[in-house]
C-alpha cells in the first residue's frame, strides 16, 4: 500500500489536479442556477477557476465570452486553454480568429459587439471589472454590462473593489438576478520584509542602494523578485545596474531563436537572470521570452513598469516597489491604494511558495497602504454609445434624447450623470420647441423689449426707420387688451412734432383739417427804413454774406432763391406771408421724414407703451415656472449641438454618426477629416495611426502636426473637452506614426530602422495593432449616405485583405486609379514630401497660435 502511495506522489498528473475551494464552488453553483455572480477575491486566489469549472466542454450549452484587460492576457489565456484541448477563439480588435468557438477570449471592447447577435452568448466574464472606474476604458465597461442581454449570465471578477455589494445592487436594479461572493483569505499569505533591516551576510555589499538591497534579499532566499519601477527608462536603468552589480554564477543559456529576438544588452541581462519588462519591448520578447522564463523560475529579478501591473500574467516570490508615483504622458501620478494592491498581489506563487513577501524599501510603502477602494464610475460619458442609441431611436421615430436618458439611468452610479435634457423631457410638448434644459432656461430668462402696435397687441421691439411725417401716427390705446387703438396723425400732435422736428408748428389754415399743423419758418424782419434783416435760418440756407437787404433785393433775389432751395430739399413752401414786421413761410410737410416704428400691420407709429416682456412662446406656457428653475449651464446635449454632432431635435448628423463609430475623441477627428474634400483618403487611411501615437513617434514640437490635426482644429477650434479633445485634437493624437505603419505595410525594412531611445519595438507593435483596430472598426461600421465614408471603408477592407470576410460583402472593389494612389501613398518619398507639405500647412494656418473659440466657429 505504501508503494502505491509513493507512486501516486510521483505521478505528475496529480500536480494538475486542484480541488475548488468552497467559495469557488458557491460561485459555480450560482452560475449554473442562472444567476449573475460578482466575485471579490485577492489576486492569485483562483478567480479564473470559477469560469473553468463552469465551462467544462462536456457541460457547455452555449458560447462563453471571457474578457480581459489587455491583448497580452488574452493571448496567454488562449494558449493556456488550447493546451487543455479546448476549442477556443480570440478577438482583440486587431485579430479575430475562430470567433464561433464555444469559448472566445479577448478584450471587452472587441467582444462587446457580439452581445447583440443571435444566438446570444450564454456567459459573459468580465475579468478586472474595477476598470469601470478607469477614466479611459470605464465608459465601455459600464455600458457593456448595462446593455448585456437578459439571457446572458454575468460573471464579474476583481480583487480590488471594496463595495462589490453595491455592484450587485446595480445589477439587480437592471432587472438581473445577481449575488455577491466575497473571499478575503489569500491562498499564499504575504509578509512584510524590511530590506534595510536585513543584515548583510556577504563579504561586502555591492555599491548602490538597489544592488545592495537586492543582494540581501537574494541571500535571504526571497527571490525571485518582481520590482515595479515608475517608467521605462527607470526600469531599464535599474535592471542594468542590478545586472552589473549582481553577476550570476550559473548563467542562463539562451537558444539561438531567443538570441535573434534580443538585442545584446538584453542578452547580457538574461544571461545574468535579470530582465526588464515594459510596453516598449516587442510582444515576442515580452510574452515569448521574459514571461515564460519568469513563470519557469529562471529569472532572479524582473523590473517592470507600474503601468503593466494589471497586464502581467506571472507572479514571483517577492515584490518591491521602487517609487510611490509613476509617470504617464509627462504627468506624475501617485500610486492609488488599489493599484498597490494589484502590484503586491503578484507576490507568492501558488503551488510553489508557502508565503509571499512584500519588500519594504526607502519609500516606506507597506501592506497597510494597499487596500481596495470604493468603486466609482468615471465622470465622463460614452458619447459613441449614446449617439448610436440616439441614431437608432431616430430611425425608429422615437425621441432620441429620451432613449439616451433611459440608457444613462442604467449606469452604475448613485448620482446619475446628467445629459442636460432630463428636466426638459418631463414636458417635451412645450410651445418653444427647445429640447435641452439650458436652452429653455436661457429662453425663459430673456427679457424682450416690446411695444403695443396699432391693434393693441404686444409686438417685439423693432428698430425705427425714417418715414414721411404724413404717414406716421400716434396710437391712443384704450384700457384692456384686444381692442384696436385709435390713431391720430402725427401732424395733429404739436407737442410731439416739436420734439421730433424742432421748430415752430402752427395750425395749417390751408388744409381741410384745421387740427393739422405745418412748420412755420422765420425768414426776416422789416425795419423802419424799409430794409430787411435776414434771420439766421435764411442766411445759412442761402450762404448769404451780410444781414441787411433792401426790399427790392428781398423781392427779386432772396425770395426766389429761398423758394428754389426749399424745392430742392423736398419741402416746398406752401405760401409766404407777413405778420407785423416779420416775414414767414409755411413748409409743405410731405417731404419731411421722422423716425417711426412699423408694426406687423404696416402702420408707422411713434410713442405708445413699451415693456420688457417674456419671449412669446413662454408667455402662456404652463411650464414657465419650472423652466425658470432650470440650470443655464450647458450640458452634454448642448455641447453636441455646438460641435455639430446633433441637430436641435437631438437627431445625430453625419458628423455625429461617424464620431459614434469610434472611442473618445477619435471619431471627431475622423469626421472632420472626411469633411475636408481636399484631404486625400489615401493619406487619411494611414493617418488613422496618428490617433493613438502619443508623443513617442515625434518630438513634442511636431506632435500636433499633420493634415488630420489641421482638419480637426479647423472644425472644432482649440476647444478642450476632458476625455475627448485637447486643444481641438484627440488626447492621444501624435504626428509621425503614419509613415512607420505605411512602411511596415509595404515591407520596406523591419522595425529596427524606426527604433529610437524614445520609441521602442513594443510601441511600434502597439500602434500597428491600434491602427488595424481602427480599420476593422471602420469595416464593421454601417454604410452612410456619404461617398467619402464608404470609400474609406473600401480602402480599409483592402488594406486588411479581407475580401473573403463577410464584412467585405457589399463593398465594391477599388478602381485601378485608387489602388495606384494608395501604392503611391506607401512610397517613402511620398512621406518626405508629405511631411514638408504638412509643415507648410501648419505654418500657414497658424496652428501654434491661439485660434478662435468654438462658439465663434459655430
Amino acid at each position: 500500500m505504501s508503494a502505491f502511495l509513493q507512486q501516486l506522489d510521483r505521478n505528475p498528473v496529480l500536480d494538475r489536479i486542484r480541488a475548488p475551494d468552497p467559495w469557488q464552488q458557491e460561485a459555480v453553483t450560482h452560475l449554473r442556477s442562472g444567476r449573475d455572480v460578482v466575485v471579490q477575491a485577492p489576486t492569485g486566489s483562483g478567480k479564473t477557476l470559477i469560469f473553468e469549472l463552469w465551462a467544462r466542454p462536456e457541460r457547455m450549452q452555449g458560447q462563453a465570452l471571457y474578457t480581459v484587460p489587455t491583448r497580452a492576457l488574452a493571448n496567454d489565456k488562449l494558449a493556456e486553454w488550447r493546451r487543455k484541448g479546448w476549442n477556443a477563439g480570440i478577438a482583440t480588435g486587431d485579430i479575430s480568429e475562430n470567433t464561433g468557438a464555444p469559448l472566445v477570449v479577448g478584450t471587452l471592447e472587441a467582444l462587446s459587439g457580439r452581445l447583440g447577435r443571435d444566438p446570444e452568448p450564454k456567459l459573459l466574464v468580465v475579468d478586472e471589472y474595477q476598470l469601470i472606474g478607469d477614466p479611459d476604458r470605464g465608459l465601455h465597461y459600464e455600458l457593456t454590462i448595462a446593455q448585456a442581454p437578459p439571457r446572458t449570465r454575468l460573471l464579474l471578477l476583481s480583487g480590488s473593489v471594496a463595495n462589490p455589494e453595491q455592484v450587485t445592487r446595480w445589477l439587480c436594479r437592471l432587472g438581473r438576478d445577481a449575488v455577491s461572493v466575497v473571499h478575503h483569505v489569500r491562498p499564499v499569505p504575504i509578509e512584510e520584509v524590511s530590506l534595510p533591516g536585513l543584515r548583510p551576510r556577504a563579504f561586502h555589499d555591492p555599491e548602490g542602494y538597489w544592488p545592495r538591497m537586492m543582494a540581501r534579499a537574494l541571500i535571504e532566499n526571497l527571490g525571485p523578485i518582481l520590482v515595479f519601477s515608475p517608467h521605462r527608462s527607470a526600469a531599464e536603468s535599474l535592471a542594468l545596474e542590478l545586472g552589473e552589480a549582481l553577476p550570476d554564477p550559473h548563467p542562463l543559456n539562451l537558444t539561438e531563436a531567443q538570441r535573434r529576438l534580443l538585442d545584446p544588452r538584453m542578452q547580457r541581462l538574461l544571461q545574468g537572470r535579470i530582465a526588464y519588462h515594459h510596453s516598449g519591448l516587442s510582444y515576442a520578447v515580452r510574452a515569448g521570452i521574459i514571461e515564460p522564463l519568469a513563470k519557469a523560475g529562471q529569472l532572479r529579478i524582473v523590473v517592470a513598469t507600474m503601468g503593466l501591473a494589471a497586464g502581467i500574467n506571472f507572479s514571483l516570490r517577492s515584490v518591491a516597489i521602487a517609487s510611490d508615483s509613476y509617470r504617464r504622458d509627462y504627468q506624475e501620478y501617485r500610486l492609488a491604494p488599489d493599484a498597490l494592491l494589484q502590484m503586491i498581489g503578484r507576490a507568492g506563487r501558488r503551488g510553489i511558495d508557502t508565503r509571499g513577501y512584500f519588500l519594504i524599501t526607502a519609500n516606506r510603502i507597506g501592506l497597510k497602504d494597499a487596500f481596495p477602494l470604493e468603486l466609482e464610475r468615471s465622470r465622463y460619458l460614452d458619447w459613441g454609445t449614446l449617439l448610436r442609441t440616439m441614431d437608432r431611436a431616430t430611425r425608429e421615430n422615437r425621441n432620441p434624447y429620451q432613449a439616451a436618458v433611459n440608457l444613462q439611468e442604467r449606469l452604475f452610479t448613485t448620482r446619475p450623470v446628467a445629459l442636460g435634457v432630463e428636466q426638459a423631457l418631463t414636458h417635451p410638448d412645450a410651445p418653444c420647441g427647445r429640447c435641452t434644459d439650458a436652452s429653455r432656461a436661457r429662453l425663459v430668462g430673456q427679457r424682450q423689449k416690446e411695444f403695443l402696435n396699432s391693434r393693441s397687441e404686444w409686438e417685439r421691439w423693432r428698430p425705427s426707420r425714417k418715414h414721411p411725417v404724413g404717414q406716421v401716427f400716434v396710437p391712443d390705446h384704450p384700457s384692456g387688451t384686444g381692442r384696436t387703438a385709435s390713431l391720430a396723425p402725427l401732424l395733429a400732435r404739436k407737442e410731439m412734432l416739436q420734439r421730433l422736428l424742432p421748430g415752430e408748428w402752427v395750425p395749417c389754415k390751408e388744409g381741410a383739417d384745421a387740427s393739422l399743423h405745418a412748420r412755420r419758418v422765420h425768414l426776416a424782419d422789416r425795419t423802419r427804413n424799409r430794409r430787411l434783416v435776414l434771420s439766421r435760418w435764411t442766411r445759412s440756407r442761402l450762404a448769404w454774406n451780410g444781414r441787411h437787404v433792401s426790399s427790392t433785393q428781398w423781392r427779386e433775389i432772396v425770395l426766389p432763391r429761398i423758394e428754389e432751395r426749399l424745392k430742392g430739399e423736398g419741402t416746398p413752401a406752401l405760401r409766404f406771408y407777413r405778420e407785423g414786421t416779420r416775414e414767414y413761410t409755411l413748409l409743405d410737410t410731405d417731404g419731411m421724414r421722422v423716425r417711426a416704428r412699423r408694426d406687423r400691420h404696416g402702420v408707422h407709429l411713434v410713442g405708445g407703451p413699451i415693456r420688457n416682456g417674456r419671449p412669446a412662446p413662454c408667455r402662456k406656457c404652463p411650464h414657465r415656472p419650472r423652466c425658470l428653475a432650470f440650470s443655464r449651464r450647458p450640458g452634454v446635449a448642448d455641447l453636441w449641438q455646438t460641435l455639430g454632432l446633433t441637430d436641435e431635435r437631438g437627431h445625430p448628423t453625419l458628423r455625429g454618426r461617424v464620431a459614434s463609430f469610434f472611442d473618445h475623441g477619435n471619431g471627431l477627428a475622423v469626421a472632420a477629416s472626411l469633411e475636408r474634400e481636399d484631404y486625400p483618403l489615401e493619406e487619411l487611411v494611414f493617418d488613422l495611426a496618428n490617433l493613438d501615437a502619443g508623443h513617442r513617434f515625434s518630438d513634442e514640437s511636431e506632435r500636433w502636426g499633420g493634415m488630420m490635426a489641421w482638419a480637426s482644429r479647423e472644425c472644432y477650434g482649440t476647444v478642450n473637452i476632458p476625455g475627448y479633445l485637447e486643444n481641438g485634437l484627440p488626447p492621444d493624437y501624435g504626428y509621425g506614426a503614419a509613415p512607420v505603419v505605411s512602411a511596415l505595410c509595404r515591407r520596406t525594412g523591419g522595425r529596427r530602422r524606426w527604433i529610437t531611445p524614445m520609441l521602442g519595438a513594443g510601441d511600434i507593435d502597439r500602434i500597428l495593432i491600434e491602427w488595424r483596430s481602427h480599420l476593422r472598426r471602420i469595416i464593421q461600421s454601417p454604410d452612410l449616405d456619404w461617398p467619402r465614408w464608404n470609400r474609406l471603408r473600401e480602402m480599409a477592407a483592402t488594406l486588411l485583405d479581407e475580401t473573403r470576410s463577410p464584412t467585405r460583402e457589399g463593398l465594391p472593389p477599388l478602381s485601378q486609379s485608387q489602388r495606384e494612389r494608395m501604392n503611391h501613398r506607401l512610397h517613402p518619398d511620398h512621406f518626405r514630401a508629405g511631411r514638408t507639405r504638412n509643415s507648410l500647412i501648419r505654418g500657414a494656418s497658424g496652428l501654434g497660435s491661439s485660434a478662435d473659440g468654438l462658439a465663434r466657429r459655430r
